[in-house]
C-alpha cells in the first residue's frame, strides 16, 4: 500500500522543479539524461582559472625570478650595482696602488672593510715570514755604480755643502760586497754630488734582506711637499703630480710621504692653508720659506713660524736624541703599521735628520718598527719619523740626466733598491693619476 503524500509536500516539489527548469535556457537542454552546461559564468570564471594556473606553471619554469634563492641573488645585485661600479673603478686606479691586491685592499679599507684586510693581511705575513739566515739574491742588490762624481769633496769648498757621510758599519756578517759603502747618485750641484746611497741588511739574523739608505745635502738641495687629491684631498694645490719641466729641471730626487691622514694621527699644512689641523707632539717633517727641511716633535722641536711652508706629520718620533724611542716592540702589530695589517716584517720608509743638517731617508723590505729605527740611527739620525710603508708605496728615486740641465724623467731615474724590493718606477711623479702626496729634493740652482 503506497504512502500518500502530503499536500504541501507535492506543492514543494514541483515548485523546486519549476524553477530548475527556468533557471537553463531551452537552447542548453540536454537529450536523452537531460545534461545541462553550466552557466556562462561559470564556464567563464573556469576557463580563467585553467589559464592562470598554466601561466604561473611557465612562469615557473622560464622566469628566474619566481625561485626564491634566484630571485634574491638578482635582488641583492641590482642593489649592489653602486658598489660593483665603485670596486671596478678602484681596481683600474694605479693612484691606489699598483698592483691589483693592493688596489683591493685599499677599496674596503676606504669602504669600512679594514678589519677584514688586517685579518687576512695577519694571516697571509704570519705565514710568509722573512728566511732567516741566506744570502740575499743578486737581483736584490742594489748597482754599485755611482754618478761618476767625486766621492771625496775638495776642502775649500767645504763651506758650500756638508761634509759627505762617513761608511756605515754593517749588522750582519760576513759584509757584502758595497755594504755600508756610500755612492754618490743623481744629478750633480755646482759639479758636485747631493746624494750619497749604500744598502745595508737589518739585523743580524735576517742575512738574506737588504734594505737601502740615501743621505741627502739640504745645503745643495731644497725640498718641496707635492700634495695629492687623495691624500690629503681637498686642493687644488700649486704642487701636485705631475713635475712640472720647470721643475724637472732641477729635480734631483723624490721619495714618498707617510700613511693615509685618517691613519697617520696627525696634521698636514701647505701653501698657508691648514688643510687638517697639526697635533702638538707629532712627528712632523718641516719644510722653511729657503728649501731647508728638518725632523721633529711638533710643539718642542719645531713650531709654527712664518718661514715654515710645509708640514707632513705622521705618528709620534720612532728616533729622538739619536736613539730609537723608548718603549719600541719589534713584535708591535698596532702603533706603527695599521695601514698594512698591523704587520710586524714589512716594506717600510723612515725620514730623519743628522746633527749636521743632512736628511736621511731609509726605505726597503723585511722590516719590523725596530730594525727601521735603528738603520736610521745607524744613517746618523737624531730624530727621524716613519713614513708610508708597504711595497706599492715606499720609494726613493735619484735622477740623473745626461744633460747638466736637462729635464728629469722616469728615463734617467732610478730607485733606491731594485723593482723586486721597492715597487713602482720613478713615473709615479711624473703621471696626473698619481693623487698621494710626496717630497722632492731639487738643486737650489739652475
Amino acid at each position: 500500500m503506497r504512502a500518500r503524500s502530503l499536500p504541501g509536500d507535492l506543492e514543494v516539489e514541483q515548485l523546486v522543479r519549476l524553477q530548475g527548469e527556468r533557471a537553463v535556457p531551452p537552447r542548453t537542454a540536454g537529450r536523452a539524461g537531460l545534461q545541462r552546461k553550466p552557466p556562462r559564468s561559470d564556464r567563464a570564471r573556469s576557463r580563467s582559472r585553467r589559464v592562470q594556473r598554466k601561466l604561473r606553471r611557465r612562469s615557473r619554469r622560464t622566469w628566474p625570478g619566481r625561485h626564491p634563492v634566484i630571485s634574491c641573488t638578482v635582488a641583492l645585485a641590482v642593489l649592489l650595482t653602486p658598489v660593483w661600479v665603485s670596486l671596478g673603478s678602484a681596481l683600474t686606479n694605479p693612484a691606489l696602488g699598483f698592483s691589483v691586491p693592493a688596489r683591493f685592499a685599499e677599496w674596503l679599507r676606504d669602504n669600512g672593510g679594514g678589519p677584514v684586510v688586517n685579518s687576512v693581511e695577519n694571516w697571509w705575513y704570519s705565514h710568509h715570514q722573512p728566511p732567516v739566515g741566506g744570502r740575499p739574491k743578486a737581483a736584490d742588490l742594489p748597482s754599485q755604480r755611482g754618478s761618476g762624481a767625486r766621492a771625496i769633496r775638495s776642502a775649500h769648498r767645504s763651506s758650500a755643502y756638508l761634509p759627505a757621510p762617513a761608511s756605515l758599519a754593517p749588522f750582519a756578517h760576513p759584509v757584502l760586497e758595497g755594504e755600508g759603502i756610500w755612492k754618490p747618485v743623481g744629478r750633480l750641484v755646482r759639479g758636485d754630488p747631493a746624494i750619497y746611497e749604500t744598502f745595508l741588511r737589518p739585523d743580524a739574523v735576517h742575512t738574506s734582506i737588504v734594505d737601502g739608505i740615501a743621505w741627502l745635502d739640504t745645503r745643495l738641495l731644497s725640498a718641496t711637499l707635492y700634495s695629492g687629491s687623495y691624500i690629503p684631498g681637498g686642493g687644488p694645490y700649486k704642487y701636485t703630480a705631475p713635475v712640472q719641466p720647470a721643475a724637472a729641471r732641477l729635480l734631483v730626487a723624490a721619495f714618498n710621504a707617510g700613511f693615509r691622514m685618517q691613519d697617520a694621527n696627525g696634521g698636514y699644512y701647505t701653501q698657508g692653508k691648514m688643510i687638517i689641523p697639526l697635533r702638538s707632539g707629532a712627528a712632523s717633517f718641516v719644510i722653511f720659506r729657503n728649501g731647508t727641511a728638518t725632523v721633529g716633535a711638533w710643539g718642542t722641536d719645531v713650531k709654527m713660524s712664518s718661514g715654515v711652508v710645509a708640514v707632513r706629520q705622521n705618528l709620534n718620533l720612532l728616533v729622538e736624541n739619536g736613539q730609537p724611542v723608548s718603549g719600541l716592540n719589534a713584535n708591535d702589530t698596532t702603533q706603527w703599521g695599521n695601514t698594512l695589517g698591523n704587520q710586524v716584517y714589512v716594506s717600510r720608509s723612515g725620514i730623519g735628520v743628522t746633527r749636521d743638517g743632512a736628511l736621511v731617508y731609509v726605505g726597503g723590505p723585511g722590516l719590523n718598527i725596530k730594525d727601521l729605527a735603528n738603520l736610521l740611527v745607524r744613517a746618523g739620525a737624531v730624530r727621524a719619523m716613519e713614513l708610508d710603508i708597504n711595497t706599492d708605496w715606499v720609494n726613493f728615486a735619484t735622477f740623473n740626466p745626461a744633460m747638466p740641465n736637462g729635464p728629469a724623467s722616469p728615463g734617467n731615474g732610478t730607485d733606491l733598491l731594485p723593482l723586486a724590493d721597492m715597487a713602482g718606477p720613478p713615473t709615479r711623479y711624473f703621471v696626473s693619476w698619481w693623487a698621494r702626496d710626496f717630497i722632492t729634493m731639487s738643486s737650489r740652482w739652475p
